[in-house]
C-alpha cells in the first residue's frame, strides 16, 4: 500500500505499534518492522542507556525502519535525544509534551518527528511546531491520555479538518475493520498499543498479558486525571486511586499513593494487585497472545477485506 504515511516512514504497511512503556522493546519494535509496518520502543522506561541499547538490538535484528516513543514528561530527556541522535535514529514520536520544546532540534538532525495529541488544539499547535505527522489519540486508549475523554470516532473527523498534516488514528483499534472505519474518518495509519502488549516479543510480564487477554468489557477505567490521564484495569491499586478520588483527594495525596515504579510493578514485574495496570479499552477484544508479525498481518488483511467487502455492498 502506497499514502503518505508509508512514504514518510519508508513502511509497507501502515500499521504503527504504539511506544508503550514496560512492554515496547527492541523485540517487539525489531519484530512488528520486519513484518511491515513501524515498530517503536518506549523509551519512557528506560535510563539513557538502557536505550542506547535497545536501539542497537533492534539495528541488529531488523533492517527496516523503526522509531523511538520519547514521552517528553519523563526526566533525561535531554540525555535520550542525545542518544537518539548519536545513534542515527531517523524516526521519533513525541508525546504528554509540547512539540515546539524538540521538534526543530531533532529536524536539524534529519529525523522524522510525530506528535501524539488527544484534542484539535493540540494538534494545530503541532502543525505550528513543524511536526511532520500527527497521531490522534481517543480516550479509549490505554495509558497517558486526554482529560476531555474525546472518543477516537469523534476526535478523527475533527482533526482531520483541523489539519493537513498526514493523520495517524489510534486508541481501541485491534483489528482490520476497526482500521478500515477510521481510514474512513480521515486517518492514513493506525497506532495500535493493545493488541501489541499481548505478543510473544512485547516486554510485558506474562501475568499482565493474561490480565490482558482475561479483560472484559467495563474492567478499564481512566482515572488519576489531576496528575496525568491514565486508563486502568481495575484491580486493588485502582480502587483505593478511585476511592481517593470520589472523596477529594488533592494532588499531593494522589501522588503519595501512585508512589514510585508503580507502571513497573504491575505491567513488567507481574504484581496484579498492587501494580498499576496501563490498558485500553479495545482489550476486552483480544482473546490470545499471538506473535507481533500474526498480529500486523491479521490486521492489514481484515482492512483490506472490509474494504472489499465494503465497495462489493455499495455496488449491489
Amino acid at each position: 500500500m502506497k499514502n503518505r504515511i508509508c512514504d514518510i516512514f519508508g513502511i509497507e504497511k501502515p500499521i504503527i505499534q504504539a511506544g508503550m512503556i514496560w512492554c515496547s522493546g527492541w523485540e517487539l519494535a525489531s519484530a512488528v518492522s520486519n513484518a511491515g509496518g513501524l515498530g517503536l520502543i518506549g523509551s519512557g522506561s528506560m535510563y539513557p542507556d538502557v536505550l542506547r541499547t535497545h536501539i542497537q538490538k533492534c539495528k541488529a535484528a531488523t533492517g527496516k525502519p523503526f522509531g523511538v516513543n520519547v514521552p517528553l514528561l519523563y526526566p533525561d530527556i535531554e540525555k535520550h535525544m542525545q542518544v537518539i541522535i548519536e545513534e542515527g535514529v531517523k524516526i521519533v514520536f513525541t508525546s504528554a509534551g509540547n512539540p515546539k520544546t524538540w521538534t526543530a532540534h531533532l529536524k536539524q538532525h534529519g529525523i522524522t518527528v510525530v506528535h501524539v495529541v488527544s484534542a484539535v488544539k493540540f494538534a494545530l499547535k503541532c502543525q505550528e511546531a513543524g511536526v511532520d505527522a500527527i497521531v490522534a489519540e481517543g480516550f479509549e486508549a490505554g495509558g497517558h491520555n486526554g482529560r476531555e475523554e474525546t472518543t477516537t470516532l469523534v476526535l478523527i473527523p475533527q482533526v482531520r479538518k483541523a489539519v493537513t498534516l498526514p493523520l495517524i488514528a489510534a486508541g481501541g483499534i485491534a483489528s482490520g475493520s476497526q482500521m478500515a472505519a477510521v481510514f474512513a474518518l480521515g486517518a492514513e495509519a493506525v497506532q495500535v498499543g493493545s493488541r501489541f502488549v499481548a505478543t510473544h516479543e512485547s516486554s510485558a510480564h506474562p501475568n499482565f498479558k493474561e490480565a490482558v487477554i482475561n479483560t472484559r468489557e467495563g474492567d478499564t477505567q481512566l482515572t488519576l486525571k489531576q496528575l496525568t490521564p491514565v486508563r486502568l484495569i481495575k484491580n486493588d491499586f485502582f480502587k483505593r486511586v478511585d476511592e481517593a478520588e470520589k472523596r477529594g483527594a488533592g494532588l499531593e495525596e494522589l501522588s503519595q499513593l501512585l508512589g514510585r515504579a508503580r507502571a513497573k510493578k504491575g505491567m513488567f514485574e507481574g504484581d496484579l494487585v498492587e501494580g498499576e495496570l496501563e490498558i485500553g479499552q479495545v482489550s476486552a477484544a483480544i482473546g490470545s497472545i499471538k506473535p507481533a508479525a500474526d498480529v500486523v498481518q491479521e490486521i492489514y488483511l481484515e482492512f483490506l477485506e472490509t474494504l472489499s467487502a465494503l465497495q462489493k455492498s455499495l455496488q449491489t
